[in-house]
């Protein structure tokens, strides 16, 4: 692939400052040399011959006339030059008076006395005094006069873009290291290719895309694909978030698109990777709208100028992720701008599969483990939770003490990561233990004996989580589309164990609680989104809220109907869970010798496996059944692989993971 014409690339003004010249270092050196010839020249500090004497001694030398000049001091030091050059020092006590300056006089002695003064260091200490607040103020006023520069800078530099070059150290992150979506590599990987031979398109008479924006649930992959695209690439890469645009002070982000675009296009072609952009790419405000955000409607305006404006960027592709795509511009998605769109959604079989791989790569695994019926085991896991899950196996591979990972490290943290942490059966009541019991025999008769319901896999009144129990499933295949008839069973067995509750104990629980709402939502859905009720006929009434982040989202302002229909969707949505629980607590009264049955199993074992509940109920193992270990097989009816409309949000968080059709409420 060809390398990237033009200049170096840019630095930060930290690396443009730089360290400081070498040189500076050989200034010790300069001054060790200026010491010394100051030390060697200077009388104060160049010792020359001298001599020590005695009172005895002085006085002997002033008789000989050996002494040449004298200095007497006030405290009774005598310095002075012999007769050959040298000196001498000596000291006079005090009652030597008149009579020693006779003597001196005598000899012809040059005599020379001294005042009392102030010593020298007495002196520098007290200029080092005088000099030390006016050092001090000195010092405080420069250090603010940096900050006050500093801080000038800053604000005439916050245009400047944030965005981190990838040029000649890229990523080590390829396309071998994404599992799965050949698709979506198969797109991406067009648009390098593209930078790289762009001779090769010119000669069909093909334009580059000016951008491609990858949507999707959390945690599929999208940044992950562009840390590859910047490991394969042969350009320069740019790597920016969307919140690195916004600040404060309006039109900055502007100016740091200008200046990201600018820095771009000197090291055309290129590519920009813009994650999480609707932090700037959300809707305009319309006509009349009270509310505006007038700091990102620039910065988006600066965007669309950019890419396809009167000037456009040449030699740039825009990257783009977002989990929320049905709030960004519609002249932000029009071609020529983002001319692809690529959806990455959470994976299939084969492709958790491969991610599996991944994964476990530099992890030993059992001889008996088997990646196929982990993957099967976690319909509409992303690429993030099969990350986690090998992790939590790994967790508990070394809690228990081993190195190794077996099969039932992997259903552990896949139920941990589902349910949460697993509690010991002795955190419940008798009494309570027999409710879940029966409460959970009920959801899995009521999906046994259902025509089209996903077969049981296993049966547990063990606590885990904020679930009492759980009845979990596996479907069949992996589903796309819902059937009417699978509705209407998925609402039977939501409301089998309330239905349960009320046949073997006579009365319902709070336990139910989760059932009924959970079931309330999916016939909600059916009456009003899905055109599922015979009174209102083929109509829909989308709720609204966001495509991938789950959650539902706020329902529109203003209803589009009135309010007679918003009382037939109530009076359907009763009938619907009226029906599917009466259908429910026939199906366990037909079969209540069995019902009776499976609650003692449970009671006695507390961990039924799907096998044994279908031998039970005399019923055939489904299609499916057959190729996964029961132990291994899992599926909550919240998490059934990707639908497309989803029936309701994937909750992403454990802890808002109520239990599979399981005993619910207060703990």
């Amino acid at each position: 692939m060809t390398r990237p014409t033009g200049g170096p690339p840019a630095r930060d003004e930290s690396a443009r400052a730089g360290p400081g010249p070498r040189w500076r270092h050989y200034l010790w050196l300069l001054a060790a040399a200026v010491f010394a010839v100051l030390y060697l020249l200077l009388p104060a500090t160049s010792p020359g011959p001298h001599e020590t004497l005695n009172y005895s001694q002085f006085l002997a030398r002033v008789a000989a006339k050996d002494i040449r000049t004298v200095t007497i001091g006030s405290n009774g030091q005598v310095n002075g030059v012999l007769s050959d050059g040298r000196t001498y020092s000596a000291v006079v006590p005090e009652q030597a008076g008149q009579e020693l300056l006779t003597k001196l006089e005598a000899a012809h002695v040059e005599i020379t006395a001294t005042v009392p003064g102030v010593p020298f260091g007495a002196q520098v200490l007290s200029w080092l005094l005088l000099l030390l607040p006016v050092v001090f103020i000195g010092f405080l006023w420069s250090r603010m006069s940096r900050g006050s520069t500093g801080r000038l800078q800053g604000v005439l530099g916050v245009g400047r873009s944030r965005a981190k070059v990838f040029d000649a150290e890229r990523p080590a992150t390829t396309f071998a290291d994404v599992a799965g979506y050949d698709g979506v590599k198969l797109e991406i990987r067009e648009v390098v290719d593209f930078l790289g031979q762009a001779e090769r398109y010119a000669r069909a008479g093909a334009k580059a895309p000016r951008g491609v924006l990858m949507v999707g649930p959390p945690g599929t992959g999208k940044t992950l694909l562009a840390r590859a695209v910047a490991g394969e690439a042969g350009v320069p890469f740019f790597s920016v978030t969307g919140s690195s645009f916004v600040e404060m002070f309006v039109g900055v982000g502007a100016a740091r698109v200008r200046d990201l675009f600018a820095e771009a296009r000197k090291r055309a072609p290129t590519i920009v990777f813009v994650d999480e952009i609707d932090a700037i790419g959300q809707r305009r405000s319309g006509t009349g709208a009270m509310v505006a955000n007038d700091e990102r409607e620039q910065t988006l305006n600066q965007l669309l100028s950019e890419m396809d404006g009167f000037e456009p960027a040449t030699g740039i592709v825009v990257l783009a992720a977002t989990n929320r795509p049905e709030v960004l511009d519609p002249a932000l998605l029009r071609p020529g701008r983002f001319d692809r769109q690529v959806t990455i959604p959470l994976p299939n079989l084969g492709e958790r599969r491969a991610i599996l791989d991944v994964h476990c790569r530099g992890k030993t695994l059992d001889h008996e483990v088997d990646l196929d019926i982990v993957a099967r085991g976690t319909p509409g896991f992303s690429g993030a939770d099969l990350a986690n899950l090998a992790n939590e196996a790994a967790i508990n591979a070394v809690r228990a003490g081993r190195d190794v990972l077996g099969q039932d490290d992997f259903t552990d943290a896949r139920d941990r990561i589902i349910l949460g942490r697993r509690e010991g059966s002795n955190v419940l009541l008798p009494e309570e233990k027999r409710a879940v019991a029966v409460h959970e025999a009920g959801h899995a008769l009521a999906a046994v004996y259902s025509t089209t319901a996903d077969p049981v896999a296993k049966v547990t009144i063990l606590p885990a989580g904020q679930a009492l129990g759980a009845t979990e499933q596996l479907p069949a295949v992996e589903r796309h589309m819902y059937g009417e008839d699978h509705l209407y069973d998925m609402l039977t067995v939501m409301l089998g164990g309330r239905a349960g509750e009320v046949v073997l104990l006579g009365q319902a629980s709070t336990g139910a609680a989760n059932d009924l709402a959970r079931a309330t939502e999916l016939a909600t859905k059916m009456v009003r989104e899905f055109g599922l009720s015979p009174r209102l006929g083929p109509v829909g009434y989308p709720a609204g809220g966001s495509v991938f982040l789950g959650g539902g989202g706020a329902a529109l302002s203003s209803r589009p109907f009135a309010e007679q229909t918003q009382a037939a969707m109530d009076d359907e949505v009763a009938r619907l869970v009226k029906e599917a629980e009466r259908r429910a607590t026939d199906t366990l009264e037909r079969h209540r010798d069995v019902y009776e049955r499976l609650v003692a199993l449970l009671l006695e074992r507390e961990t039924v496996d799907g096998n044994e509940v279908y031998a039970l109920a005399g019923q055939p193992v489904r299609p499916g059944r057959s190729t996964v270990a029961p132990q291994d097989a899992l599926d909550l009816t919240e998490r059934h692989g990707p639908a497309h409309p989803p029936l309701w949000p994937v909750p992403r968080s454990p802890r808002n993971v109520p239990g599979p059709q399981g005993a619910g409420g207060p703990s």
